[in-house]
């Protein structure tokens, strides 16, 4: 395939040089190139064909981890990704076990034994494809139009790993080098799209592994393919199914209506309760550990551009909602939320049964932001739920797992500097704005295990549409992440290991001072 626009219909490329082509020979190296040397970029440009070939090959495992007929197929994901990494130049891949799930653990040693470690994570499991009919092409079988690649997992995550993979290829030929300026290690978790159930206790248990001085979050986005950004923070969820149980038996609604108690009626007025006309949460103690936005914040909300015109259009809405008082964007990415994902109860046939129901239920998520704690929003909920039960009905509330807890990124520290300097190395000197993604992640977790700071690199757009239909990736995107984590490795071995464990601001570019 040429390097100009791809024709549209299925990928297929030419064979081409395989991953292990193109490393020099090792020498002190710099981030750009020497005399007789490629820079990034250009090897980026000569090596896009490598890249597309192997997503191609990757995106037709059909790795849904939540669905156990696809487990298999996480497993043959597992086993390409450590292939890969095993031909990209990786001296050691392992495909580690869990009770679920596998995780692919690489680790490429720096030949610098002052050099920083870094670790990268992201998931190698991708979403269910329902409704498939709002497909236009099958979500197993990647299509190319123009920039565009559209397959279940081309954005969410699987293209934005490989571009790691290629950028190490891209690092060493830029440098001369025969390993990487950092000590670089990648955890590719198998269950993050069915809620990583079993990787708080990896962690754990694979901790000496992975000692580091910095993490690396590479399943995010940003705001536009011409806006360089980066996530600083993501809110953590708890979600629950609230069951109310009324009669034992679902009753004659003319006999017995208007004598017993509802359960209909009465989840229906849980789900009303839950917020004000503001759009305010109204569940006690819901607010009460949130960290107020100042105004140098506020501010930089502000300085993000945000077509509401467009937003919009990708959420197929016709308004905007929530909590009065803040713009969409500090709804997003700095205020808690409490949202309705179901309700149900009695006859649902067509036509009608005119029935008093012997049950009901609702489906309710919270998303959490920074300081806010799982457990503590779990038992205000549970209060709150008892609370707004009434007499004759019985309540049960079923939690979805423990939850995620938020996280918060400082800005101004020497790793979220150098982070960003290679994002505007790669856009040519453009600002590089920092924004909050309103998703959630086990991120929080990581950090908490690890003990060091979080930066997230990550190309996806806002209308990629992860997790629905038609999902798909900009691949020139995927080139300039290849370009930024290239640069990276040479700006964290410059900072050094003891500076990218500071969490404390050395400058303010943006005017924030991180959390408190």
């Amino acid at each position: 395939m040429d390097r100009g626009a791809p024709a549209v219909g299925r990928l297929r490329i030419d064979e081409g040089p395989r991953c292990s082509e193109g490393l020099g020979d090792a020498r002190a190296g710099r981030a750009t190139s020497v005399e007789g040397m490629t820079t990034v970029r250009e090897f980026i440009a000569d090596h896009r064909d490598d890249l597309l070939r192997d997503l191609d090959e990757w995106l037709r495992i059909p790795g849904i981890s939540a669905q156990p007929a696809h487990h298999g197929d996480v497993m043959r994901s597992a086993q390409w990704f450590a292939a890969a990494a095993t031909r990209t130049g990786f001296p050691t891949v392992e495909v580690w076990p869990t009770a679920g799930m596998p995780t692919v653990f690489a680790e490429w040693p720096s030949d610098d034994p002052d050099a920083p470690t870094v670790v990268v994570y992201g998931h190698h499991d991708v979403q269910p494809v329902d409704p498939i009919d709002l497909w236009s092409s099958d979500p197993f079988d990647p299509t190319i139009d123009g920039d565009v690649l559209r397959a279940r997992g081309a954005s969410d995550d699987k293209g934005q790993l490989l571009f790691h993979l290629l950028a190490v290829r891209a690092h060493l030929a830029a440098t001369g080098r025969t390993s990487p300026q950092v000590n670089l290690k990648l955890l590719i978790e198998g269950e993050e799209e069915s809620g990583s159930p079993n990787f708080e206790n990896l962690l754990a248990e694979r901790r000496d592994r992975l000692q580091c001085d910095v993490v690396v979050i590479t399943d995010t986005g940003m705001l536009a393919a011409d806006i360089p950004s980066t996530v600083t923070g993501m809110r953590g969820l708890v979600a629950a199914t609230v069951h109310f149980h009324g009669p034992d038996l679902d009753l004659h609604s003319g006999v017995f209506g208007g004598a017993v108690p509802n359960p209909a009626t009465a989840i229906a007025a849980l789900v009303a309760a839950l917020h004000d006309d503001g759009g305010r949460v109204l569940v006690p103690g819901f607010y009460d550990e949130v960290l107020t936005l100042n105004e140098t914040e506020r501010a930089l909300f502000a300085k993000v551009p945000f077509a509401e015109g467009e937003f919009l259009g990708v959420a197929k809405s016709r308004s905007l909602a929530g909590e009065s008082g803040y713009s969409t964007l500090e709804r997003l990415g700095a205020r808690p939320t409490a949202e309705v994902n179901g309700i149900g109860g009695g006859y649902q046939g067509d036509g009608g049964k005119t029935i008093v129901p012997s049950d009901a239920f609702a489906k309710l998520s919270f998303r959490l932001v920074a300081n806010q704690v799982p457990a503590t929003i779990r038992r205000a909920v549970d209060a709150f739920v008892a609370d707004h039960t009434p007499e004759g009905i019985e309540a049960r509330v079923e939690w979805d797992g423990d939850g995620v807890a938020p996280c918060l990124v400082p800005l101004g520290t020497p790793a979220y500097e150098a982070l960003v300097a290679a994002i505007a190395e790669a856009f040519d000197g453009a600002e590089v704005l920092p924004t909050r993604e309103g998703g959630s992640g086990p991120e929080a977790a990581i950090q908490q295990a690890l003990g060091v700071p979080l930066v997230f690199l990550g190309v996806g757009l806002p209308d990629d549409q992860i997790h629905a239909p038609n999902e798909k990736v900009n691949l020139s995107m995927l080139y300039k992440g290849a370009e930024i984590a290239a640069t990276l490795w040479a700006r964290f071995a410059a900072v050094g290991p003891a500076a990218l464990r500071d969490v404390t601001p050395r400058t303010h570019p943006t005017g924030s001072d991180g959390p408190r």
